[in-house]
């Protein structure tokens, strides 16, 4: 079997990861394992495995020609089989199909937010679903969606799995007092909603107890970045709340950490939560995506609902208050996750999936 990961970057995020992950262990499981970034490199970059082929095209628009045809060249000498089309890569491999006929498209939706729209903002994916084979979704939300959206109706449903990377990296030292560090993982972007859980922590009024929030992710030079920015400087949090960018050190961050926190409106299944549950975490996450499934409220940590800041308020208090209830959180949240979402059971399936397309 020969496939290849198609994915637009090699930042850090969850789709990205993803890939990255199939790649690096579909090398040691298949005759061919590739990896490809559309339009940019990133982080990722450094954790590709060896025994992976990995091929950049550098796309500058929508339709470029030059990407297209590398991507054509680079599957025709390495007789793939299948595209695995991550996200909204999907755009890329269809028109790939176009003039490759023989290749197959797995489409991987990763983004929990398409659960929510209609068929007006999707145009583009309804029209290539038309020339998918089959369909990976990372939740049951999505799955109805693309059910009842998409022209492809073989569709199944895969959770994340986790792969720590450079565990030995130390780089990063958090500010604040050990033992009271609330870590938020995500990019600093709308829909992690970083604005409402500062909101929440300050109106919960922790910090006065010596508590702190570390948000770690990409800083992006807009107006989202912007308000954060003068929330602290408003607030008088220069000293509470923490910036750091992109970080490297996942692992040495969260060994660091005493909470570990999402509060996103939308998500597929979050990554970040399997990295919490690593380090024995307590979370705080909403009941959004996969997040309900992963994390049982009450038992391995705390859901809130996304338009309830008062009950989000009231449970960060009661974290960060009692010692013992983050010691059990983190406990069952770590065996739960370590239990239900392993990587080879993950790629035994999705190589049942490849095995099905190459069988038709």
């Amino acid at each position: 079997m020969r496939v290849v990961q198609l994915i637009d970057t090699l930042d850090l995020g969850g789709a990205e990861k993803m890939a990255l992950n199939y790649a690096n262990l579909l090398a040691e499981k298949i005759a061919f394992s590739g990896l490809v970034a559309t339009r940019k490199e990133g982080e990722l970059n450094k954790n590709i495995g060896e025994k992976v082929n990995y091929l950049f095209l550098s796309k500058k628009r929508k339709f470029d020609l030059k990407a297209l045809s590398a991507l054509k060249a680079f599957v025709a000498k390495n007789k793939i089989d299948l595209v695995h089309a991550h996200g909204t890569s999907f755009f890329l491999a269809t028109l790939l199909k176009f003039i490759y006929p023989k290749i197959k498209i797995v489409y991987h939706e990763h983004f929990g937010g398409r659960a929510t729209q209609s068929w007006r903002k999707n145009p583009a994916l309804i029209f290539c679903s038309l020339f998918f084979s089959e369909i990976v979704v990372v939740n049951f939300q999505l799955k109805n969606w693309c059910s009842k959206k998409l022209f492809c109706k073989k569709i199944t449903f895969l959770p994340n799995f986790l792969i720590f990377q450079n565990t030995e990296l130390s780089e990063t030292n958090l500010s604040g007092t050990q033992g009271k560090r609330i870590v938020f993982l995500a990019n600093l972007k709308h829909p992690k909603n970083q604005l409402f859980f500062l909101e929440a922590f300050y109106d919960s009024q922790q910090f006065l107890d010596g508590w702190t929030v570390h948000l770690i992710g990409k800083i992006f030079e807009n107006q989202y970045s912007q308000t954060l920015t003068n929330f602290i400087k408003d607030k008088n949090l220069s000293n509470v709340v923490f910036l750091y960018d992109v970080c490297n050190d996942v692992t040495n961050i969260l060994k660091q950490a005493t909470i570990g926190v999402l509060a996103s409106t939308d998500e597929g299944f979050p990554v970040t939560i399997l990295e919490y549950a690593h380090a024995n975490l307590p979370v705080i996450v909403p009941n959004v995506g996969y997040c309900s499934q992963m994390v049982d409220d009450q038992c391995s940590g705390f859901v809130f609902d996304i338009s309830d800041k008062i009950t989000l308020v009231q449970k960060i208090s009661l974290l960060c208050k009692n010692q013992q209830l983050r010691l059990k959180f983190g406990h069952n949240l770590h065996e739960f996750c370590d239990t239900n979402y392993q990587k080879n059971k993950v790629i035994d399936d999705l190589l049942v999936i490849y095995s099905r397309q190459k069988n038709e």
